[in-house]
């Protein structure tokens, strides 16, 4: 019994260090106020691609400019870690079309060995770092190599925050195994890879000579010069069923597949956003580069217009204050309108480094100074 209850208060733990609703908190990043005619001052960007510079395979130019980051105006799901919105200018850079695809994450392990986190054993000197003080340590059967899996519930849930109600830690586990033991990725190398902690994103892009977006190049990206729009594809939320894989139904007891799926679909099964990006808007949710941290929209809003903005210097989370926690983005086959509504450009979440899901998984960008100098 006591290992039963060890198990439940591990797993419910790092579920909500995954999933967390944000709260506004005295601690604050440090801020320098500055004028107010800031806001509006325009900073010269790389808006077209440099004509030396030839297109990566598999990317598109992005085109850099200013727009303005987080909450749209009149968006009511919106979330309060979506504001405040801010203004930024981005300078342009090259990005994938689609999500890393199992095919192209499977060439990396070939040619490099690599191991993902999903796959190594469970070191719990470092779990612990990221619970509780006290939490006592799960018996040695429970802490193996494994990953969060959706699992549907069988009747309807009226608290929508419990999120150990849908989510388990599955053994076994990872972006070769998706459901757990038993399950394969035979036959689905255009599907996208998942079970995809940060530092294995990272890994793979040190080996393709990329890097991952910030949020502020994400959302750029994602918004394809349709500024103050909540949509990849603009304003029109009827549109969703045919512009992205997301959840249709009752969540989480019943997904009706209006969309065509129920669980993650192949790159390019639903229409790009004018910058030619394939899901940008559900599937999988994104790693982006930026650490999570709860006013750091409001130090940039003080602080005038930011030019490429890197995110916070440092992770925090007051709900989630143990985890080193990363923004992730776009939504993913698990959103709805009943639930999260992350499908939506603005929409945002805190994800620990060192978490697999299986909605989790990534693209990539390069900027022409990375391609100096390389062939391509």
């Amino acid at each position: 019994m006591q290992c039963i209850q060890i198990k439940i208060t591990l797993v419910t733990t790092l579920l909500m260090s995954l999933f967390v609703s944000c709260k506004d908190t005295k601690e604050s990043p440090s801020t320098s106020d500055k004028n107010s005619e800031n806001l509006t001052t325009q900073v010269k960007v790389l808006k077209d691609k440099p004509h030396d510079t030839p297109v990566p395979q598999g990317m598109v130019w992005i085109a850099g400019g200013h727009f303005t980051q987080g909450a749209r105006q009149g968006d009511s799901f919106a979330l309060d870690h979506e504001k405040p919105a801010h203004p930024v200018a981005v300078d342009g850079f090259f990005m994938d079309i689609t999500e890393v695809t199992n095919d192209q994450f499977s060439e990396f392990v070939k040619q490099t060995g690599y191991i993902t986190i999903a796959e190594r054993e469970v070191d719990w000197e470092e779990l612990k770092k990221q619970l509780p003080e006290g939490t006592p340590k799960p018996h040695d059967s429970i802490l193996q190599p494994g990953s969060l899996v959706f699992k549907k519930t069988e009747t309807s849930v009226p608290n929508l925050y419990d999120f150990s109600q849908w989510w388990v830690w599955k053994i076994g586990a990872n972006w070769k195994h998706p459901k757990g033991p038993g399950s394969s990725i035979e036959g689905k190398g255009n599907y996208p890879v998942v079970h995809i902690a940060f530092p294995d994103a990272v890994a793979y892009c040190n080996w393709a000579g990329r890097k991952l977006p910030t949020e502020a190049q994400w959302e750029l990206a994602a918004s394809a010069g349709i500024n103050n729009k909540p949509f990849t594809w603009g304003d029109k939320l009827d549109q969703l069923d045919v512009k992205a894989n997301t959840w249709t139904g009752e969540f989480p007891t019943q997904n009706d597949q209006v969309d065509g799926f129920e669980n993650k679909a192949p790159v390019k099964s639903f229409p790009p956003n004018p910058y030619g990006l394939y899901d940008m808007a559900g599937n999988v949710w994104e790693w982006t580069s930026d650490w999570y941290h709860i006013d750091y929209y409001k130090q940039l809003l003080h602080e005038g217009l930011a030019h490429n903005p890197e995110g916070a210097q440092k992770a925090f989370n007051p709900t989630n204050p143990y985890a080193q926690e990363k923004i992730i983005k776009g939504g993913s086959f698990l959103c709805s309108d009943t639930y999260c509504a992350s499908y939506r450009i603005s929409a945002r979440m805190a994800t620990a480094i060192d978490s697999g899901q299986e909605h989790l998984g990534f693209r990539t960008i390069v900027t022409p100074e990375m391609l100096e100098g390389t062939v391509n």
